[in-house]
């Protein structure tokens, strides 16, 4: 097998092949799937490796006393001798990793060989393919939760335990000192926790990324910002605790905390900054400092840690085991994302050459994950199953409606973009009524009846499902409820139409059509409104037919979310392009004729800005580029269709242009204010296909495609390799 390891002496660094491990008494053998480089400790012992012998000796000032008391005992000779033995030999990398365990030894029973665990320790959670780990080291892994993101779960712990030590408390103000990897996991358990966080690192992107994982300001230690954010959060008291989670030799952290500090505030050291206390400044405010020990309880002890003899937890709550179980249900339940901490992902096969790369600060990274080989002999691409729809008994018929009735509309739902996109094109339409509208609060449904003219308003939704007058139903609410919804309305044989996305994953997508089957009821729409824009389809007809395969770039200019959006909640909301992505996936399938077969994507830091490339049956590929970092005054959507010898040009729903033969054969415009993405003629044949039983506009197979593929898109970005869009059976 391949491990990664250095010698310390002369600082190479290589993927060595070595003998894989016996599986001991106590433990299970796991093949990893992913492990994490810690960008601090693990730097930092590659960068001293790289040092002259001065410089080693240096840095490790504890290591000189020890030389200094062997050559007392055993002489000048034999300690060089071992010292330059030690030194000349390969030393492992790595702590935190996620595998499945391929092989459990005598005396384990908690975990089979299948499972997913996530292990702890830097002699047994290496970067190696192979790793034996005792039992007090690993933790299964929640259903769920994907192998890359519990690959944290070592450097979750340390964060953990770090907050366990300040014992924080709802309301309580804290101060994080360095924004790395450790500081960003500790701002976001604190926020979990109930506690208002400051956060400060002099790196400005790392101070964005917190204050979007959750902190309420950040800022440059010598900035007055840090200072005025302490002071309107606490009224001038000062914070209740400090986490040092910087590096370096620097007193700056220790100072700064005695500054921003409470009168007998707590300071956590969980790095390793220098700690040479300002006596007057800790003494004066009787601070409270403490330390934090690795992953918790049971770290360096033997005979927890080897022998697996764990602590009684009427004695020891939260143990090094107990903290990384901990963590990984935190991530299973999203109260805790890293995935906006994951600056890159490599090739284990190019550990060294990203070693360098972190070394030299070509790659400034949060976190980055080492993606190893799947053990088999022929790798067969990922593959994400197209659910096949079955209708029910029922068939696809549509509910019998009297002959001139209006059609009956009901909403779930009537926030912004319901009151400002949806209802204003349908109050007062010819044919349709308004009939009641059911949100959480009984206020809002009582301004959405005022305003748009529904002829009741209630908060209780198995009413309106019930009623057998209502003919269909608009699905308009939060993300997470859209499936349950769906299915829900689907199941009670109303017309569905539900905002994008239809689903947060495959199960949720599995639910409904599950719901199809169960009820014959296929009446379902999703507000993909972009292919019933009146200018797109002007240019696709103006276009006409295809021979060859074609070419289409997409770019969305979505922009920052402001701090505080629902959006940003991904664990229980869902990522920002799992909730828009299917409008433009749904748009390049449209414009070429077909659903997607395959699926790659790659992203940047926290994978803000994507790039998605679908592959359709004829050869023909979409690129969509969803960017946050764009200028704001750019146009958010334009997109170019090109295949032989045309260019079809989309400019934001303003202008629309057609090139054939290297001429500009058509062009269309209208002023921005009165662009036109489709909602209005979308909703006029959802009600139509309503009113007269007829088809939905769009075929139900072709929704779950779309779903399907946007879905896709997170198991690219997991898998780091394309995805097959294989059709199920």
């Amino acid at each position: 097998m391949k491990q990664v390891v250095q010698n310390y002496k002369s600082g190479e660094l290589t993927v060595l092949d070595v003998p894989v491990p016996g599986c001991k008494p106590g433990g299970v053998l796991v093949r990893t799937a992913y492990s994490l480089i810690s960008t601090g400790t693990e730097l930092m012992k590659v960068s001293e490796a790289g040092m002259s012998m001065l410089g080693k000796a240096r840095s490790r000032p504890d290591q000189v006393a020890k030389v200094v008391q062997s050559v007392a005992t055993n002489g000048v000779p034999a300690t060089y001798r071992k010292v330059m033995g030690k030194l000349d030999s390969y030393t492992p990398l790595g702590y935190s990793l996620c595998g499945v365990v391929e092989q459990v030894g005598p005396g384990i029973d908690d975990v089979k060989v299948g499972d997913l665990v996530a292990c702890a320790g830097n002699e047994h959670a290496l970067h190696a393919e192979l790793n034996w780990v005792p039992k007090n080291l690993y933790a299964r892994v929640p259903e769920g939760l994907a192998p890359r993101h519990a690959a944290f779960g070592t450097v979750g712990s340390i964060a953990l335990q770090g907050v366990r030590q300040g014992e924080p408390q709802l309301g309580e103000v804290a101060l994080v000192i360095g924004l790395g990897l450790i500081g960003q996991l500790v701002v976001q358990l604190l926020v979990a926790s109930g506690v208002r966080v400051v956060g400060v690192d002099p790196d400005p992107a790392r101070c964005d990324l917190a204050e979007r994982l959750g902190a309420a300001a950040c800022g440059d230690p010598s900035s007055a910002g840090v200072a005025n954010a302490v002071a309107e959060l606490t009224d001038g008291h000062g914070v209740d605790q400090v986490y040092l989670a910087a590096g370096g030799d620097s007193n700056q952290p220790v100072e700064l905390a005695a500054r921003m500090s409470r009168d007998r505030g707590r300071v956590v050291d969980i790095g390793k900054c220098s700690l040479d206390l300002p006596w007057n400044a800790y003494y004066e405010k009787e601070l409270d400092v403490r330390f934090s020990r690795s992953y918790g309880p049971g770290r360096y002890d033997p005979e927890y840690e080897l022998a697996g003899r764990d602590y009684p937890i009427g004695y020891v709550r939260w143990t090094e085991r107990r903290n990384l179980a901990c963590f990984l249900d935190l991530l299973a339940r999203g109260s805790v994302d890293v995935e906006p901490l994951v600056s890159h992902v490599a090739d284990f096969d190019d550990a060294v050459e990203t070693y360098r790369s972190l070394k030299d600060g070509d790659l400034k990274a949060v976190a980055v994950l080492f993606r190893y080989p799947e053990d088999t002999a022929a790798a067969e691409a990922p593959a994400v199953a197209v659910p096949v729809v079955r209708r029910g008994a029922g068939g696809a018929s549509a509910p019998v409606r009297a002959a001139g009735r209006p059609v009956r509309l009901a909403f779930v739902g009537a926030g912004n973009y319901a009151t400002s996109m949806l209802l204003p094109h349908l109050a007062g339409r010819e044919g349709v009524e308004l009939s009641t509208v059911v949100t959480t609060t009984a206020l809002s449904a009582a301004n959405a009846r005022r305003k748009f003219g529904f002829a009741s308003a209630t908060t209780d939704l198995d009413a309106v499902l019930g009623d057998s007058s209502v003919d269909a139903v608009f699905v308009v609410t939060r993300h997470s409820s859209h499936a349950e919804l769906t299915r829900q309305a689907l199941l009670a044989g109303k017309t569905v139409f539900v905002e994008k996305p239809l689903a947060l994953d495959h199960e949720e997508l599995a639910g409904v059509l599950a719901a199809v089957e169960e009820s014959g009821n296929d009446r379902l729409q999703v507000g993909f409104n972009r292919r019933f824009a009146p200018m797109l389809r002007e240019a696709r007809q103006r276009f006409g037919a295809r021979t060859g395969p074609a070419s289409l770039r997409y770019l969305v200019n979505a922009g920052r979310l402001d701090h505080g959006s629902w959006y940003l909640r991904q664990g229980t909301e869902g990522t920002r392009f799992v909730g828009e992505g299917g409008h433009f996936v749904d748009t390049a399938s449209w414009l070429l004729g077909a659903d997607p077969v395959s699926v790659y994507a790659v992203g940047t830091a926290g994978n803000e800005d994507l790039q998605v490339v679908l592959g359709y049956p004829d050869g023909s590929t979409a690129t969509i580029s969803y960017v946050t970092t764009g200028a704001p005054g750019f146009p958010k959507e334009t997109l170019d269709l090109v295949a032989d010898g045309r260019v079809l040009r989309l400019d934001d729903f303003v202008r629309a242009a057609v090139y054939d033969g290297g001429r500009k054969g058509w062009v269309s415009s209208r002023l921005p204010k009165a662009r036109d993405k489709g909602q209005s003629a979308e909703l006029a044949a959802f009600v139509r296909a309503v009113r007269t039983g007829g088809p939905m506009p769009v075929p139900l197979e072709s929704l779950v495609a779309t779903t399907t593929a946007t879905l896709a898109v997170q198991d690219a970005l997991a898998g780091g390799a394309p995805v097959s869009m294989a059709r199920t059976r």
